[in-house]
Parts: structure tokens; sequence; C-alpha cells
């Protein structure tokens, strides 16, 4: 356990932060999954509707450095795939 002021007060933020990733990526795979049953069901007006949502939320969190930005252009980029292999 830390003595020292600032290292008591570094573990109160960093616990702060290991929240705020662990609801944003929850909420990531959620959508996530609300996109792979739309492109599974067929509909693909609705897989689309799905990707734009997934879309925004992912570049979010690249951009505030909860996910690294080339792994969420490359979940972005797969995702995109699967709609466009749709008929």
């Amino acid at each position: 356990m830390a003595n020292i002021k600032s290292a008591k007060k570094r573990i109160k933020v960093i616990d702060t932060k290991t929240l705020r990733n662990k609801r944003v990526k929850s909420k990531l795979k959620t959508l996530i999954k609300k996109f792979e049953a739309a492109v599974a069901s067929g509909d693909k007006a609705k897989a689309a509707e799905e990707l734009k949502v997934v879309t925004s939320e992912l570049s979010k969190a690249a951009s505030k450095g909860i996910l690294h930005k080339n792994t969420a252009s490359r979940k972005i980029s797969r995702l995109a795939a699967m709609v466009n292999k749709m008929a």
C-alpha cells in the first residue's frame, strides 16, 4: 500500500479511469453483438444502421485512448466488410 500522498492519489485516479474504460469497452461489446445479430438476421438496412452506431462509438473510444487507433480501424473495417458481403 502506498504511503506517499501523491501515490495514494494516483491509485484513486487509476481506479476511476479503469472504471470508465471498463464501461466503454462493455458498451462496445454490446453494440457489436447487436450489429452481428442484425447481420445474422439478414436485414441489411438494420445492419447498416447498427454499423453507423458502432463506428461512431469505436472512433470515440480511440480518440479518448481507450482503444488504440489501429485496433478501432481494424474493427470498423471488419464490421463494414460484413455488411458489404450481405446480398
